[in-house]
């Protein structure tokens, strides 16, 4: 695995690492992770192409003869 050097202002790099804490990651992971989506690899973006397309299989409001209102579905 290589490493990688950027420089960043002080103050951004201060409130990425607030913004990090606060997802429960840290900006190593979120610059992992958006370099991943960036390249087009990683586990990421397949477990959320997975993902879709279990949700595309599975979704239909007429599934079982059940059909929805407008109002239950903006239920909350």
């Amino acid at each position: 695995m290589a490493n990688l050097t950027i420089t960043v202002e002080d103050d951004l790099l201060k409130k990425a690492r607030i913004r990090a804490l606060e997802q429960g990651t840290s900006v190593n992971g979120i610059l992992r992770e958006y370099l991943e989506a960036y390249a087009g690899v990683g586990a990421i973006r397949e477990e959320k192409v997975k993902d879709l397309l279990r949700l595309s299989q599975t979704a239909s409001s007429r599934r079982g003869g059940r059909s929805w209102t407008r109002d239950e579905l903006h239920e909350r």
